[in-house]
């Protein structure tokens, strides 16, 4: 803890920041950004991934799978990297890490390579996110925090909606391995800023020897457990398959050791026991019911476009569009309000014009194309930025300077964490709710009823008309009306996941005014 002294030795006594700090700073943020587009951005484009790669979807989900391991498990051990090495040597290291690795998914030659290659991009990628938030916190006076968070939770939540865009459209221009290259771009503008912005820090190598080696591997098995049950889970069946029950297993087993001990040693590596405090346990609660609504709705919109809809990534991308851009423009007024009023109010409203988009969602029908849901984007994207920055200002709230590594690196796993099971819980309902519509419809659309019969004889007259035979023509309308009833189930089941989603982030309102009036110092 007494590095972390060293670590914190260098935050301003004033409110005078040089340019340079600046500059370290939004190269740190913009390091979040990508990190976090590269969660979202293959989504869009993972047809012609699989296609490329010769893989089915069940094991393209790997992908996305290794990644998302990747990332939730270094998140808790960046504290003490940073200690290790630095925070400028850490930030650049992963930079060039993240940026390679990203390099090598392009050139990916079959699914392993590409598995292998996200895992890493995941490890370097996800020690970007809370790195950015500690260096915000240790060098910002508490009067500018508020700025410099506020761009850093437009990076946490403007990502991942243009993830889908940006890689729908690189992959329809030129092709998919782009949407891998294009990271360069911003990416050499990330490392000119970070090398430049930043006071280099000698290392402390001593660390090495004081490290609590078996709970960091008890961690890195429990996380990466947690996330293989909850990413293959509703795949598998859940507890029908052996990789799922041994994973659940590894989780409560790994995870138990760890948090046991963070809890009982003097001095932990990551502080565990802030979770024990009501502004900071209840903002993580809040901010993993938020990743739930973020990723959740950033995973359901696209398949519904796509299986639904018939869009291509590039379509589907500019329906995503519209949850991004307009958070642009509200950040600066989210930031604004969150100076002025209680933030329990502001969040309360974001929570709220959240959940008012998942609730125009719920109202879709197969007929539901792009201009009918920019309503609902627009919702969304108006009450995000509400939504992440309080919640970062009421876990940030009267913490010790010590404390904030540790704060960083938890309130960032609960939100991705949050995530994951929203993303989980959603594929089940998914699952359960599409069986559910098409016993119900099938009950309904029975080929003894006069309706059904009458359709029936409608298309098998059409189909007698194209010069099917009658045998054919007949078994082609009966497929044809299951096709309907298949494609209504789901589009009830897509509903229903958004009817979901809407109570989970009011059912969030309430924990939330279990926590401290906030409003922060420069509001004051």
């Amino acid at each position: 803890m007494g590095a972390t002294g060293n670590l914190l030795a260098g935050a301003p006594a004033s409110d005078a920041l040089p340019l340079r700090t600046w500059i370290g700073i939004f190269a740190a943020i913009l390091g979040v950004f990508l990190s976090i587009l590269d969660i979202q951005i293959t989504n869009a484009s993972l047809p012609e991934i699989l296609g490329s790669l010769s893989a089915t979807q069940e094991e393209g989900s790997w992908m996305s799978t290794a990644y998302l391991a990747a990332e939730v498990t270094v998140i808790p051990l960046t504290a003490y990297f940073i200690r290790l090495f630095g925070i400028r040597s850490y930030m650049i290291g992963n930079s060039l890490l993240f940026l390679l690795f990203s390099t090598l998914c392009g050139f990916a030659w079959n699914l392993p390579s590409m598995i292998v290659f996200r895992m890493l991009q995941g490890v370097a990628g996800g020690a970007l996110v809370p790195s950015a938030m500690t260096l915000l916190l240790t060098r910002l006076p508490a009067s500018r925090r508020g700025a410099g968070l506020a761009w850093l939770m437009l990076s946490t939540t403007l990502a991942p909606t243009l993830g889908p865009t940006l890689g729908g459209w690189l992959t329809g221009l030129y092709g998919w391995p782009s949407i891998f290259f294009i990271n360069w771009v911003p990416g050499v503008l990330m490392l000119a800023g970070l090398a430049y912005g930043l006071k280099y820090e000698p290392p402390n190598l001593q660390l090495l020897r004081q490290a609590d080696w078996p709970s960091i591997g008890a961690m890195v098995i429990g996380l990466v457990s947690l996330i293989i049950f909850l990413e293959e889970g509703n795949a598998r069946d859940w507890f029908a398959s052996d990789l799922v029950r041994l994973a659940s297993v590894l989780a409560l087993l790994g995870l138990g050791y760890w948090i046991i001990r963070m809890l009982f040693q003097p001095q932990p590596y990551i502080n565990l026991r802030l979770y024990g405090r009501r502004n900071f346990g209840f903002s993580s609660v809040v901010g993993a019911a938020a990743g739930m609504g973020l990723y959740g709705s950033t995973f359901i919109l696209p398949l519904f476009l796509a299986q639904i809809a018939g869009y291509n990534p590039m379509q589907i991308g500019e329906v995503i569009m519209w949850m991004g851009l307009p958070q642009i423009f509200m950040m600066p007024v989210a930031a604004k309000l969150s100076k002025q009023f209680d933030n329990r109010a502001v969040c309360s409203l974001g929570l709220v014009l959240f959940a008012i988009s998942c609730f125009l969602n719920s109202g879709m029908d197969a007929n539901t194309s792009r201009d009918q849901l920019i309503y609902s984007q627009v919702f969304r994207a108006l009450g995000q930025p509400l939504i992440v920055l309080t919640l970062s200002n009421f876990a940030t709230y009267r913490m010790e300077q010590v404390n904030l590594p540790s704060a960083s690196s938890l309130f960032n796993m609960s939100r991705i964490l949050g995530g994951a099971v929203g993303t989980a819980l959603l594929a089940t309902v998914l699952t359960i709710r599409e069986q559910y519509h098409s016993a119900r419809l099938g009950e309904a659309v029975s080929v003894f009823a006069k309706a059904s019969q009458g359709r029936l004889a409608q298309l098998a007259d059409a189909y007698l008309a194209q010069g099917s035979t009658p045998l054919r023509a007949s078994q082609q309308a009966v497929a044809a009306i299951a096709d309907v009833v298949r494609r209504e189930a789901y589009v009830a089941a897509y509903n229903d996941c958004f009817f979901l989603l809407a109570w989970i982030l009011l059912g969030a309102i309430v924990a939330l005014w279990v926590v401290d009036r906030v409003v922060p110092e420069s509001g004051k």
